[in-house]
């Protein structure tokens, strides 16, 4: 019987932060079958898709509105992924991730190189979260005002 490789807390943070808009935290984690790491890289080449469609056809694009936030979910779904991670005790980790290992196994420790990708990903979460939602409701609302001056000529 071959034991699984063990899973190193700190990597799969960084992992997250760094490459968690492709799904590689996920793929480290639970291996290249994990479904929800293959949404990833698909709502990050939607929103890719919708910053391209911007450049293309101007910020009026209405499909562009739709496309850019599914980017910027990705990447927040990813650092709160790596929020998650970092902030994960030991014991917990090991129990998730390195079963069959002892609870208080190295793997699972936090240092500060955890806390850095931790601090990143708060960072770097909050700044896509919250430009993606402003950029597609601030579309929706001018559209809807133009709408609606041209009912009323």
């Amino acid at each position: 019987m071959t034991q699984a490789p063990i899973k190193n807390k700190t990597l799969a943070t960084w992992l997250a932060v760094l490459l968690g808009s492709m799904g590689v935290h996920r793929f480290y984690l639970r291996g290249l079958g994990d479904w929800i790491g293959w949404m990833h890289p698909i709502a990050s080449a939607l929103g890719w898709w919708g910053v391209e469609r911007v450049q293309i056809y101007g910020q009026d694009d209405q499909l562009s509105w739709i496309l850019i936030p599914f980017l910027g979910a990705s990447i927040a779904a990813a650092c709160l992924a790596a929020i998650v991670y970092a902030l994960s005790d030991r014991t917990k980790w090991n129990r998730w991730f390195n079963p069959g290992t002892e609870d208080e196994a190295a793997s699972g420790a936090t240092n500060w190189l955890t806390i850095g990708a931790l601090v990143l990903a708060l960072l770097m979460g909050t700044i896509a979260c919250m430009g993606s939602l402003a950029f597609g409701v601030q579309r929706y609302f001018e559209y809807q005002v133009e709408e609606a001056r041209k009912i009323s000529q």
